[in-house]
C-alpha cells in the first residue's frame, strides 16, 4: 500500500523488514527490488536483480519474482518473458495478476491480455 501511495520511504522500510525476517525469501527480494526501482533507486534495484539471478543458481527463484522486479524497472519485454515462465511454472502468484497494481503498465499490452485470457482471467 505504501508503494502504491508513493510513500517510498515507508514501503522500502517494510520490504527491508520482510527481507530481513524472511530468511532470504526471493519474493521479498523481488518486491524490495521493485520498490527500489519505482522509487528511483535504480542502482539498488539492479543490485537486487543481480542477487536474485545469483541466488537462482543455488536455489529455486520463482519467475514471478523476477517479473516483479523487471516491471519495476520499466523493462516490459523482460517482465512479460518472466511472466510467461511463471505461467508455465504454475506460479500461485499468477492468480493475482489481473488485480496486482504493479502490473498496471502492462494492461494495454496485447501479450499481457493474451496471458490473462489463457489463464482464464
Amino acid at each position: 500500500v505504501y508503494e502504491q501511495k508513493a510513500m517510498f520511504g515507508e514501503a522500502l522500510a517494510e520490504f527491508q523488514t520482510w527481507q530481513g525476517l524472511s530468511g532470504g525469501d526471493p519474493a521479498a527480494l523481488g518486491a524490495l527490488g521493485h520498490a527500489y526501482a519505482v522509487s528511483g533507486k535504480r542502482d539498488q534495484a539492479r543490485k537486487a536483480l543481480t542477487e536474485l539471478k545469483d541466488l537462482s543458481r543455488s536455489r529455486y527463484v520463482a519467475p514471478f519474482d523476477l517479473a516483479v522486479l523487471y516491471i519495476g524497472l520499466g523493462e516490459r519485454d523482460q517482465a512479460l518473458e518472466w511472466l510467461e515462465k511463471a505461467f508455465a511454472d504454475h506460479s500461485a502468484w499468477m492468480a493475482w495478476l489481473n488485480v496486482d497494481p504493479r502490473f498496471d503498465t502492462l494492461r494495454g499490452d496485447p501479450r499481457y491480455r493474451d496471458l490473462l485470457r489463457r489463464m482464464g482471467l
